[in-house]
């Protein structure tokens, strides 16, 4: 089993919900770090530890909107500055490159199992002399029960901000280096 390190200039966490229930609302955050025990001949072995920095949100297209998700009413990042997530189990046939990974998703301080359709995307080596690796991972959850509560009535019927958030995972990580034998 080989550890790889997430590449934090080469990894994204997208989500997308709905605005007033007739749109979509797209973000991200793009500082994530992490680690992945992963083996592509033996995936169901595999495990995955990633943290997501909240205040590195941005990218809805709105500045006030970006504001208002980092305030206390949503993520509250200054006391709660990272979203977490550790899997408890993979689910995966030898030698295949997709998955189901369940684990623990922790937002605003409150802990989830979640699980996420996950897929191995290859490996090579950089032009820098490294070995890379891709993933991706896609889950929907209900905001709500993450503590992500505030909405706003519409006048016509209906919310503000729908309670299904789908969260994708773009991720490049980098084999660590084996130490040699002393």
């Amino acid at each position: 089993m080989a550890l790889w390190n997430i590449d934090t200039t080469h990894a994204q966490a997208n989500f997308a919900a709905r605005h007033m229930m007739i749109t979509t609302v797209r973000g991200n955050f793009n500082k994530i770090t992490g680690t992945i025990n992963f083996d592509p001949a033996n995936p169901s072995a595999a495990s995955v530890e990633a943290v997501i920095d909240t205040t590195s949100i941005s990218s809805t297209g709105n500045e006030q909107r970006d504001g208002h998700l980092k305030s206390p009413d949503f993520l509250d990042i200054e006391k709660f500055p990272t979203i977490t997530f550790k899997s408890t189990k993979v689910e995966a046939a030898p030698g295949a490159t997709e998955a189901k990974i369940t684990g623990d998703l922790t937002i605003k301080g409150v802990t989830k199992s979640v699980v996420l359709d996950a897929e191995f995307l290859g490996q090579g080596q950089s032009p820098f002399g490294t070995t890379v690796a891709g993933f991706n991972g896609k889950t929907k959850i209900n905001r709500e029960d993450f503590g992500l509560n505030w909405n706003m009535a519409l006048e016509a019927g209906g919310w503000l901000v729908g309670k299904d958030v789908t969260i994708e995972l773009d991720l490049e990580a980098i084999k660590a280096t084996e130490a040699a034998p002393a």
